[in-house]
């Protein structure tokens, strides 16, 4: 029968039935600073960890448990050797450990933190609770996590004790508590720019990744796949955002929302992004989401069936309505009006994700695996220098062109390499993505585009090896073309241009999308 049990908690829910349930299998409970004032105040007994340790409090409570009167007593193995030890010097042993830790990453999620308030945040005596209990699992009950006290009360009313394997699995789930709060500090520490000096690489030698396991997935790409989704600590709900509408989000519905929602951000004016298969199929900006919609879907009318649509705005009614009878996957926005949701309601498949923060993550690399290993990369959110631009042709674009050329090159970072997209005005009409040869890209996207080629202006996400995609597009209609040049043929692809008529502007930047 456990006899002493320590109790040390910054979340308080649920501890004071768990702590009476404890105290009537006739515990004593040892407690802390608020923790001890809290039970005290609910009418329970308890030893301050003060009385055992025969030592204040001090440094303002930054040292309480940090005492050999509270580690060895949680430390001591059920030998002889440990028991006559402890009896020696008069220590008791603390069969039984609650504890979880400061809100370090619940106050470093605020954007405005100062270092002073996160260092006091960092958690120094529960951190050395929990790994002391949970390194002796063979003798001590760790918990951490709340939802743990009822199956650890049921246990001990029913046989008086804690089953070895309850007590193994809760000191995994301390060293995991303890492993992510760790990766937590580093992590902001890191955009501190604690992490390198500026003439070291700005990647660690050592990459932790700890993440909380969020939802198990019905299936992966293909239902004999099996898949879960992780989230970084402190983030709630699928992406960062909260699902309004409908069931659980898929595999492929998360990959393709992801993609969906960053092209969206990538853009100032009101825009929609309809994507298929991670690839936008429709994108449009105008200045409304109402006025947006309609260009976009008239992208690729076909392919937007079964699709994921983006938007940066609040999602109204009046762009609910033009849905119509299309079949839409999930719709994801910063918000959607009472008066939408009315609308949408009636489409019970529909998926609806709230993203309230219109931003993309700041996790600042991403990763993709490889066989036995990882790439890490920053992401591609530089912002473009359009004063490095340069007309590499006889013929200045038109303004007209200029701005669709814009467009089109915000728009063909977005698609998977080879990229080619044309567009008119703010809106695409035709995407050639994924494709083994860029004048392959080009006769997709002008298939998709049909007559709406004819006045539009293309963008290459990466230069023309060959001068043929741009005869090709010439063919098509197409006026001026946007890429970032650097070929060996770089010179033969400007004439091409220039024999045709086209206007063409280089960039100096390419945009890889794999």
């Amino acid at each position: 029968m456990i006899q002493r049990a320590l109790l040390s908690v910054y979340d308080k829910q649920g501890l004071v039935p768990f702590a009476q349930g404890l105290a009537e299998l006739g515990m004593e409970l040892v407690a802390s600073g608020g923790t001890a004032r809290k039970l005290r105040e609910s009418g329970l007994a308890v030893t301050y960890v003060s009385q055992v340790t025969g030592f204040p409090e001090v440094l303002g409570g930054r040292v309480k448990t940090l005492h050999p009167a509270i580690h060895a007593g949680i430390l001591a193995c059920s030998t002889p050797e440990h028991k006559a030890e402890l009896a020696a010097y008069g220590l008791e042993p603390i069969a039984l450990v609650a504890c979880n830790l400061y809100p370090f990453i619940q106050v470093t999620a605020n954007p405005a933190v100062t270092i002073e308030e996160a260092v006091e945040q960092i958690d120094i005596g529960g951190v050395t609770l929990l790994r002391a209990a949970a390194k002796n699992f063979e003798r001590v009950t760790v918990v951490v996590d709340p939802a743990d006290y009822a199956g650890v009360l049921e246990e001990l009313q029913a046989d008086g004790a804690v089953s070895l394997g309850t007590r193994q699995r809760l000191a995994y789930k301390a060293f995991a508590h303890t492993a992510a709060y760790d990766e937590a500090i580093r992590r902001f520490f890191a955009r501190q720019g604690f992490a390198a000096k500026e003439d070291e690489t700005p990647f660690p030698d050592r990459l932790t990744l700890t993440l909380e396991r969020q939802q198990v997935l019905r299936y992966g790409e293909n239902p004999h796949q099996r898949a879960a989704l992780y989230r970084w600590p402190g983030v709630e709900g699928p992406m960062g955002g909260r699902l309004l509408q409908g069931k659980p989000l898929s595999y492929n519905n998360l990959l393709d929302l992801d993609a969906a929602w960053q092209a969206a951000q990538d853009f100032a004016a009101p825009t929609v992004v309809i994507v298929k298969h991670t690839n936008p199929c429709g994108l449009a900006s105008a200045e409304s989401l109402e006025a947006a919609y309609g260009p976009a879907l008239a992208g690729d009318p076909v392919s937007a069936f079964g699709s994921i649509i983006a938007v940066n705005r609040v999602f109204d009614a009046a762009t609910a309505r033009q849905l119509g009878d299309l079949f839409v996957e999930c719709v994801v926005a910063p918000a959607f009006t009472p008066e939408a949701l009315e609308v949408l309601s009636a489409r019970q498949n529909l998926r609806l994700l709230e993203m309230p923060s219109a931003t993309v993550s700041d996790w600042e690399w991403e990763l993709r695996t490889v066989q036995d290993g990882v790439l890490l990369q920053e992401p591609d959110t530089a912002s473009e220098d359009q004063t490095t631009w340069r007309v590499a042709t006889q013929r200045e674009p038109t303004d007209a062109e200029w701005t669709a050329l814009r467009f089109a090159w915000r728009a063909v970072k977005h698609v998977k390499s080879n990229a080619i997209v044309f567009a008119e005005g703010t809106a695409l009409v035709g995407v050639g993505a994924g494709q083994m040869s860029r004048v392959d890209s080009v006769r997709l996207a002008a298939l998709k585009a049909g007559k709406r080629t004819q006045g539009a202006v293309m963008a290459s996400d990466a230069f023309f090896p060959f001068p043929d995609g741009i005869q090709e597009a010439a063919k098509m209609g197409i006026t001026a073309v946007i890429q970032p040049g650097g070929s060996v043929r770089d010179k033969q692809v400007i004439a091409a241009a220039d024999e045709a008529g086209l206007a063409m502007v280089l960039t100096g930047r390419r945009h890889f999308r794999h």
